[in-house]
């Protein structure tokens, strides 16, 4: 059986819509895939939480487009 595939979901900003992030790494979960979720990260940070993780997937969340400026 192969590994799970590795998912970082991400939500940098404070934008205080986490509800579709949330749903979304559940959905993964149910689904077979590992994730890992952080909130509040620069893209630096993420980035390195991706290397560490030796994720496959990184999804980035930001309801209020304050993404754009940072990564």
């Amino acid at each position: 059986m192969p590994d799970p595939i590795r998912v970082l979901l991400a939500k940098p900003t404070h934008d205080a819509h986490d509800r579709g992030v949330r749903y979304t790494a559940r959905k993964f979960r149910d689904a077979g895939f590992e994730v890992i979720f952080t909130t509040f990260r620069q893209a630096n940070q993420v980035v390195a939480t991706a290397l560490e993780e030796d994720v496959d997937v990184i999804g980035i969340s930001s309801s209020a487009q304050g993404h754009l400026p940072i990564f």
